[in-house]
């Protein structure tokens, strides 16, 4: 009987080691693959802004694979002219377009725009995101206008080429916090028709712009663009708008000193002065299918 009780210790002993030597073994494995995992995955940043423009600047923002949203825009006309004009809503124009994401990081886009009758296409591709290990997204954008408003009374000589602007832009954003992103905008703009006795054919800007969010479905918008080479009659654009979430689109309310809404009117014509009351209302509706 002792002999038995011994054995049976020695048995429980043995049964006991076992299952100590397997559970560490597995947590041992557990530990490394999360280890490993760590190591590994690096988070991408998203939602840095929810509307693929900051206001008329492009965010880094791009359409994802498959979906295609509708763009329908307006700008009055200046608030300045008063009651007579309606505060610039007799003096709208309207811009019309649809994006469409071919992959996760690339998108193309066309639209028409009644002021100048210029016709827009253009793609937007992603570099980079900003992750735990890069701190910057970066999109490029490319756009080539074609001003169909142009007359050949106007310009007997106008070739097809002589329509062509070309716009080429590096979005650089940073989402610092779940409230506040923001972005800056080196631009490139060529125009194949000017005047060179008061503008240049190639033009530089700097844009910058941000999103502070103040509501789970309101944010306060804001973007700036220096032009360095910019005929003296015109002026910076600066814009202020208010991006509203509803379902399945976002809504963007805003006022600006420059009524066109291409990226080459945009940041080469603001015709409008903030000191003088001389802007603009509009809003941007995106819908997406």
């Amino acid at each position: 009987m002792q002999y038995s009780t011994k054995l049976n210790m020695k048995k429980k002993i043995f049964i006991i080691a076992s299952f100590l030597i397997c559970f560490y073994s597995n947590a041992q494995d557990d530990l490394l693959s999360d280890l490993d995992s760590t190591q590994v995955v690096d988070k991408s940043v998203t939602a840095t802004f929810k509307a693929l423009q900051i206001i008329t600047l492009q965010s880094t923002k791009l359409a994802a694979k498959k979906e295609f949203y509708m763009v329908i825009s307006h700008r009055f006309g200046s608030v300045k002219g008063g009651i007579s004009e309606f505060f610039g809503f007799d003096d709208a124009t309207t811009k019309i377009g649809g994006i469409y994401g071919v992959t996760d990081w690339l998108s193309v886009s066309a639209s028409h725009h009644t002021l100048l009758k210029m016709n827009e296409a253009s793609a937007k591709f992603r570099l980079v995101r900003q992750s735990e290990t890069f701190p910057f997204d970066i999109v490029g954008y490319s756009t080539i206008d074609f001003n169909s408003g142009l007359k050949e009374e106007d310009y007997p000589k106008i070739e097809f080429s002589d329509r062509l602007s070309y716009i080429h832009q590096i979005l650089i954003s940073r989402k610092f916090s779940d409230r506040l992103s923001l972005e800056l905008v080196p631009s490139f703009i060529h125009k194949n028709l000017y005047n060179p006795e008061i503008e240049n054919d190639n033009q530089f800007t700097l844009g910058a712009g941000g999103r502070l969010k103040l509501t789970k479905r309101l944010s306060l918008n804001l973007e700036y663009g220096q032009n360095f080479n910019k005929p003296d009659f015109y002026n910076n654009p600066l814009s202020v708008g208010l991006d509203i979430e509803t379902g399945g689109h976002v809504f963007q309310l805003l006022f600006t000193n420059s009524q066109s809404m291409t990226e080459s009117g945009y940041l080469t014509s603001a015709a409008g002065d903030w000191g003088k009351g001389d802007f603009f209302f509009g809003f941007n509706l995106y819908r997406v299918f």
